[in-house]
């Protein structure tokens, strides 16, 4: 088994390392001098970097290249945002070394020039040079091959903690030589040399990093990252009344649609606000990330938040909020402004899929979104498929059919019989008393005592005798009799939808098929979780009619054995240009701690994967803190299964929401996956697969 071991039970340590408290523990790169003994004092010491000489005069325009960086001004002409921002804050300057004219350096002009081809093919290209080959035999030789004619590099400038790095794509398989040659050359034709640090972008790079020359400082993501006090999650604007909080405090207090929250770290999930700042970093594929990119609401992480004298200066005030791929602002607004800007963004109504209340078949779950005709498309049998099952068991049935996708095999109950619970026990009459009433529409605590009563009384309410006999007919037939429970989760049509995915709105539950009343509190307690009171909330401000909820179910056998469970995303949600490749994914140790809500001071593997590169290196961006230091939760064997099923998945639904259906914006499918504890002692873990649902991407 390559997953590895818990460290025990408090093995619990904060995002960017204060206290280990782990059995195991060894020092940490940040803790190591470079023969390798380890030192008390782990603080990571930044050198200072002293402005020089400007090369480009005042007034001058913005060059093409410049070979030698003199002062802020100059670095500050020729830089970009990094294609890839998973470290914010930064900025960014390409470097080409051109080993056939003598090591000759250029810094390039990386707005002008997004990429080190486009520089070199314009730059470098005849004229007494070698010709610049077409982008693919460039893109071969010039990463990968060791006669290469370029050394390709990047200046990175991390403006928080005023962090000078430089850097080579996590894919490039330079030596350390090869390293060394770019980084001398860099810090002597730059005012910032004597501060530079070489920063390994991926595992393999700084494997070949640890056989660079004693001289040249390295820097982890690690110590980047723990000198960084702002995380942009969803680049957006939003204007509220700015109210700080704890996160453990909201459930007894209700938040309005026109605040803008400050909280100690993130919750589990949030009702509707304009916006969220929190002290704790956030993973980008929480529950409240999730909910802020389909609300098109700021969401960012600030060190000291609750503290931080310009926030305490606008306590109570209403604000403007502006959340940006490197930096936030906020600035006091008026009644009249706010009042706009509320209007001008109040969303469209959203109106749920119809319901098809025809279908009354519980099917094996391939059977609810068949594969198109010739005249059909995908996007059209899921959306058909959601009015009679819900969007979470259209997308399962897809994916029973995609290959290096697997999945548990699984029933799917139609919305039918949500709706027969509904009718049958008077819950629609119910539902209309409740609208109708002044004090539940217009009181928050009001409102959510009505509907946990009404969630109690779904809980004491019969299901249709008929309806068991059928279900449980089904379950005998699919499900061996070995004992293991039954999972029973959500699958609605206002929820895993493109447009409105609504995450983290329903709850499932489990239960015994051998104790059948469990099976039937399980069904209860899930068809309940319509009615919880955040979920409400979600669909009241996007206007959608509460009636026209229909939820379906899928059943399959429970998870009680979890090595692993994690999220990912199907495209680097860290590029919107699409030039730098790679899954995003998001995993923890066991079952018990989920990745989309994890506890106050517990840390998850977090990593790029570049599955389409050669080598197929990994880029870790922050570490679990439930395994031993310096171990991963996924071993290689069970990434790249991961990789490939990712691949087949980002493929498969392509021609739904992808380029394949004619879509050419940035496109990516969040997937949920789990890496259960093997059958037999001798068995690796094995994957599955547990949903996938259109990225809603970060934000503007």
């Amino acid at each position: 088994m390559s997953v590895a071991q818990p460290a025990g039970q408090s093995a619990f340590i904060a995002l960017i390392g204060a206290l280990l408290f782990m059995a195991c523990a060894s020092p940490s790169p940040s803790e190591q001098t470079s023969d390798g003994d380890s030192e008390a004092d782990d603080s990571l010491v930044i050198p200072a970097v002293e402005d020089g000489v400007c090369v480009i005069s005042e007034g001058e325009e913005y060059p093409e290249f410049l070979q030698r960086i003199g002062c802020a001004a100059d670095f500050g002409a020729l830089a970009s945002e990094p294609i890839n921002s998973t470290l914010p804050g930064a900025r960014s300057v390409k470097i080409v070394l051109d080993q056939a004219d003598e090591n000759a350096l250029y810094f390039q002009n990386s707005v002008l020039y997004q990429v080190h081809y486009e520089f070199a093919s314009s730059h470098l290209s005849g004229d007494g040079l070698p010709i610049v080959p077409q982008l693919s035999e460039f893109n071969t030789t010039e990463y990968y091959s060791p006669e290469r004619r370029f050394i390709l590099g990047a200046v990175t400038h991390y403006e928080g903690p005023g962090i000078w790095a430089l850097e080579i794509s996590p894919y490039d398989t330079a030596s350390a030589p090869m390293i060394a040659t770019l980084y001398e050359a860099t810090a002597s034709a730059a005012f910032f040399g004597p501060g530079l640090f070489f920063h390994p972008t991926s595992e393999a790079v700084a494997a070949e990093a640890a056989n660079l020359p004693a001289g040249i400082p390295a820097i982890t993501t690690d110590d980047i990252y723990a000198e960084i006090d702002y995380q942009p999650l969803t680049l957006a604007v939003g204007i509220g009344q700015l109210i700080f909080a704890k996160a453990a405090d909201l459930g007894a207090q209700y938040l309005s649609f026109t605040s803008i929250v400050v909280l100690d770290e993130a919750p589990n999930d949030i009702s509707v606000v304009q916006g969220l700042i929190t002290e704790e970093f956030q993973t980008p594929l929480s529950h409240v990330n999730v909910l802020s990119q389909n609300r098109h609401t700021p969401n960012m992480g600030l060190r000291n938040a609750l503290t931080d004298p310009t926030l305490l200066a606008l306590e109570g005030k209403l604000v403007e909020l502006t959340v940006a791929s490197t930096d936030w602002s906020i600035r006091e607004v008026s009644r009249e402004e706010a009042e706009a800007f509320w209007e001008a963004k109040k969303p469209e109504a959203v109106t749920l899929p119809a319901l098809d209340l025809s279908v009354k078949d519980i099917v094996d779950i391939e059977e609810a979104t068949p594969e198109p005709e010739a005249d059909e498309t995908l996007r059209d049998k899921i959306a058909t498929a959601v009015q009679a099952y819900g969007g979470k068991a259209a997308h399962y049935s897809v994916l029973v059919r995609t290959d290096d996708a697997p999945i548990r095999k699984a029933l799917a109950v139609p919305v039918y019989y949500y709706w027969q619970f509904m009718d049958q026990n008077g819950f629609f009459d119910r539902l209309d008393s409740l609208l109708a009433d002044e004090p539940f529409a217009s009181d928050y605590a009001t409102r959510d005592q009505k509907l946990a009563e009404l969630r109690d009384e779904m809980m004491a309410s019969p299901l249709d005798e008929e309806f068991q006999t059928l279900l449980k007919a089904r379950i005998a037939a699919m499900f061996p009799t070995d004992g293991k429970k039954l999972r029973f989760r959500t699958s609605t049509n206002s929820e895993d939808l493109d447009g409105f995915p609504c995450a983290g709105c329903y709850e499932s539950h489990t239960g015994d098929p051998y104790v059948w009343e469990s099976v039937l509190d399980a069904i209860r307690e899930t068809y309940a979780s319509a009615w919880l009171f955040r979920s409400f909330e979600e669909r009241t401000y996007y206007g959608v009619d509460h009636k026209t909820v229909g939820m379906g179910l899928i059943v399959h056998q429970n998870f009680p054995d979890e090595e692993a469970n994690g999220v990912a995303v199907t495209a680097n949600p860290f590029d919107a240009s699409g030039l730098d490749p790679a899954f995003y994914v998001n995993v923890q140790y066991g079952g018990d701690v989920e990745v989309v809500a994890p506890p106050p001071g517990v840390t998850s593997d977090q990593f790029l994967y570049y599955f389409s590169e050669p080598g197929q290196p990994v880029t870790y961006l922050s570490r679990s803190n439930l395994v031993c230091e310096g171990d991963t939760v996924l071993g290689v064997t069970q990434i790249h299964q991961l990789g490939l099923a990712l691949a087949a998945i980002h493929e498969r639904f392509s021609p739904a929401y992808g380029p394949a259906s004619g879509n050419g914006g940035w496109y990516a499918m969040d997937v949920e996956f789990k890496f259960d504890d093997a059958e037999k002692p001798d068995e690796s873990p094995t994957l599955y697969i547990k949903q996938a649902r259109p990225y809603p991407g970060r934000g503007e």
